[in-house]
């Protein structure tokens, strides 16, 4: 199986070009908006040891504080195949999280348990790691389409996860946006992977005029739908049941 539309990497706001696309992303990336609110609210009053576990280009490391806490970033060698260039990261195999017992007093993992085959194992290994009464947060899609193909293996109900995550002593888990955001985000997916996206085969030559129609039809009802989908994260509209993700924050 092969992806028309792959996702596109994140970058940390480290340079003006990438604080432009890292906010500007926020607007369209309702995955990404719901994640970085729920880091926001957690990540800047962590203090100690921070383990970012499949970091890829550390997005977030921005939100750790770093005169109170040291960050270290893992992620297996093939990264580059998730079109992530990291050089400053610890190298894994993705599964055995090469520190001692008990070594980090935080934890972060975003949208990566969806990519592991064995997700109890890591998920052991955050608990191993972590040190007694700390904080994990992780995140994972509930409502995206196959993505880093082949290295993408599940979607996990809330009640999966409680089971996923039992040997932690208080989890919390939450859901990420509702089914409205869900649809506008299916949206947009649409607009730009089928849309814009062009391979210049014959179909696509005929169809070009009408996918230009179709564009500039389009273009002013998405507009008025992702406005409508913020409204909708800011006053929680909308059904659960179909949400865009979940996040599990817990502790050991």
């Amino acid at each position: 199986m092969t992806e028309k539309f792959r996702p596109v990497a994140h970058h940390p706001p480290d340079n003006i070009l990438n604080t432009l696309k890292f906010y500007g992303r926020l607007t369209l990336d309702f995955q990404t908006l719901t994640i970085y609110k729920y880091l926001n609210q957690y990540v800047p009053a962590m203090k100690g040891k921070v383990l970012d576990i499949g970091c890829g280009n550390s997005p977030f490391k921005f939100l750790v504080n770093a005169e109170q806490c040291k960050y270290t970033g893992i992620d297996i060698a093939g990264a580059d195949n998730f079109d992530y260039q990291n050089e400053d990261i610890v190298v894994f195999d993705g599964e055995n999280i090469p520190f001692t017992d008990e070594y980090f007093e935080n934890i972060i993992c975003t949208e990566v348990i969806e990519h592991i085959a064995k997700p109890e194992k890591i998920i052991a290994e955050m608990h191993r790691v972590l040190k007694p009464g700390g904080l994990g947060i992780v995140t994972l899609p509930w409502s995206a389409r196959v993505h880093f193909a082949p290295y993408d293996f599940c979607r996990y109900t809330p009640h999966k996860l409680a089971q996923l995550f039992k040997q932690f002593s208080k989890v919390n888990i939450q859901n990420r946006g509702t089914d409205i955001n869900t649809i506008v985000s299916k949206m947009i997916v649409m607009f730009f992977g089928n849309l814009l996206t062009w391979d210049f085969s014959l179909k696509d030559i005929v169809l070009m005029p009408f996918k230009f129609l179709l564009l500039l039809l389009l273009l002013p009802i998405l507009a008025v739908a992702v406005i409508f989908s913020h409204i909708a994260l800011i006053l929680k509209l909308g059904s659960t049941d179909d949400p865009l993700g979940y996040t599990i924050i817990f502790n050991k």
